[in-house]
């Protein structure tokens, strides 16, 4: 059997420390795991309710066209029902696209650190991935236009940007969007959305009328609180959204997804709630890093990346024997930094507690 030649030079996806594993590993009795920028808070009480009734059925096919949620969500974000695309999370939309638009001798261009499955996904379909570094934890968007040409099929820009926390702001976005080419598909990932709390923050939907090669991603997994259930869309143009269709696959999102989003649609008041504690809980860690002289990018997003005086890996190992599972920087090609999502505000005062300790030793 012959596979890609990409795929020997390629890693699977490896996700951060299970929270069993951790217990086991350390003797712990409670694990808190930040690691992820999961929602502490969990999901809309409203889903956990009917869940019973939304498991009925499992041995019939969920519908491939998604019509109910997909009535839902253009409602919701006032765009056409044809103006939308569902996935697997996401990240699988990702994957949709890059299985469309890109293929040997084309290219696309990105920031890096951002989403890894942007590059993954464009490597596995043969094409040339071209990452440009980020500057102060933001898009060095004149970079990346600069890097684009006629074999460019897709500019990807992650706002709030994961993993440093920042956005694009309204007038920089505008920019961009005016000055790429027709020919490059834009996407713009919002999958902190509805975090974002900058008064400068870009109307990407507004904008769709406008720019027919913009592709907006949004998700069900952070603030909505339902990772675990997988369902994420895409928002564009009906003939982009045509386009894409054929890539996906026909019954990619579950029958209880779709339910579980419906009903998570319609609590907006558990997303208000969630993301007032975000905030609060996310200036107090801020305070508590300016209190003890460590620097920080101004997230817009439901975690804080953190510059250290120590590695990473180092901060993540003792924080894993408080019973914390953080993201360490080192993976995620940022030295010296750890990526750590806002929890509750007791568990947030307790990690606290445990970098102070650690900050203390003065160990290297």
């Amino acid at each position: 059997m012959k596979a890609k030649d990409i795929l020997k030079n390629m890693k699977p996806y490896k996700p951060g420390k299970g929270i069993e594993e951790v217990k086991k590993e350390y003797g712990l009795d409670r694990i808190v795991k930040l690691a992820s920028n999961e929602n502490p808070f969990g999901f809309s009480p409203a889903v956990k309710k009917e869940l019973p009734e939304l498991i009925a059925n499992l041995e019939i096919y969920p519908d491939g066209y998604g019509a109910e949620i997909r009535k839902k969500v253009a409602s919701f974000i006032n765009v056409d029902e044809s103006e939308l695309i569902f996935g697997n999370g996401s990240d699988e939309v990702v994957q949709i696209i890059c299985r469309t638009f890109l293929e040997p001798g084309s290219n696309t261009v990105m920031a890096t650190p951002t989403f890894p499955q942007y590059r993954h996904n464009a490597l596995i379909e043969g094409a040339e991935v071209r990452e440009v570094p980020l500057q102060e934890g933001h898009h060095n968007l004149e970079e990346m236009l600069a890097n684009i040409d006629e074999q460019t099929r897709v500019l990807w820009i992650c706002t709030p940007n994961n993993p440093t926390g920042v956005h694009i702001d309204r007038t920089t976005l505008q920019s961009v969007l005016e000055r790429c080419p027709a020919h490059v598909l834009i996407v713009i990932d919002e999958a902190y959305y509805e975090y974002l709390e900058a008064e400068d923050a870009f109307d990407s939907l507004a904008a769709l009328k406008k720019y027919p090669n913009l592709l907006v991603l949004r998700t069900f997994s952070k603030a909505y609180g339902l990772a675990g259930l997988r369902i994420g869309y895409g928002v564009a143009h009906p003939e982009v959204i045509q386009i894409l269709e054929p890539s996906r696959e026909p019954f990619n999102t579950s029958t209880v997804a779709q339910a579980a989003a419906l009903l998570a649609l319609d609590d907006q008041e558990f997303i208000e709630e969630t993301v007032k504690e975000n905030h609060k809980n996310k200036k107090s860690l801020m305070e508590f890093c300016d209190d003890h002289g460590l620097s920080y990018y101004d997230t817009q997003a439901n975690f804080l990346l953190i510059h250290l005086p120590i590695s990473g890996d180092e901060m993540f190992e003792h924080l894993l024997t408080k019973g914390f599972i953080v993201r360490s920087g080192e993976a995620l090609g940022l030295p010296n930094t750890i990526r750590l999502t806002i929890g509750k505000k007791d568990d947030m005062e307790q990690i606290q507690e445990a970098m102070k300790q650690k900050l203390a030793s003065g160990e290297k």
